[in-house]
């Protein structure tokens, strides 16, 4: 069976998008596919990327979209979450229902102090 969060909050800008927490996101990974949808320079920059995050530029998106497994939940990622919260309203309007955003991106990431890989 899937991954279900406990913890997930309608997306104040976007409609059918659900914000997960970091901390769920970590303590979950392997039970999730995760999608940084950031620039290559941002996902080696400064703030890092969650280990096994996919870097997949938003634009990319797209022509990408089937190649992104969802046989379990697809959590999208950037630096605040709103690029991300483009990328999970943009799959779920194809079809995927079970994508989320992570609720402050790799900003709130780092805020919490959780391990990142550069």
């Amino acid at each position: 069976m899937a991954y279900e969060f406990k913890q997930k909050l309608p997306n104040p800008n976007y409609d059918n998008v659900f914000d997960v927490t970091p901390d769920e996101v970590k303590n979950n990974a392997q039970e999730l596919t995760l999608i940084d949808v950031r620039q290559p320079e941002e996902y080696t920059g400064e703030l890092g990327h969650v280990q096994n995050a996919q870097l997949v530029v938003l634009g990319e998106i797209p022509d990408q979209i089937k190649n992104i497994p969802t046989d379990k939940p697809v959590v999208f990622i950037c630096r605040s979450g709103m690029r991300s919260a483009q990328a999970s309203a943009y799959a779920h309007s194809l079809g995927i229902k079970n994508t989320y955003n992570m609720l402050g991106g790799m900003l709130l990431w780092n805020q919490l102090a959780l391990p990142t890989e550069k």
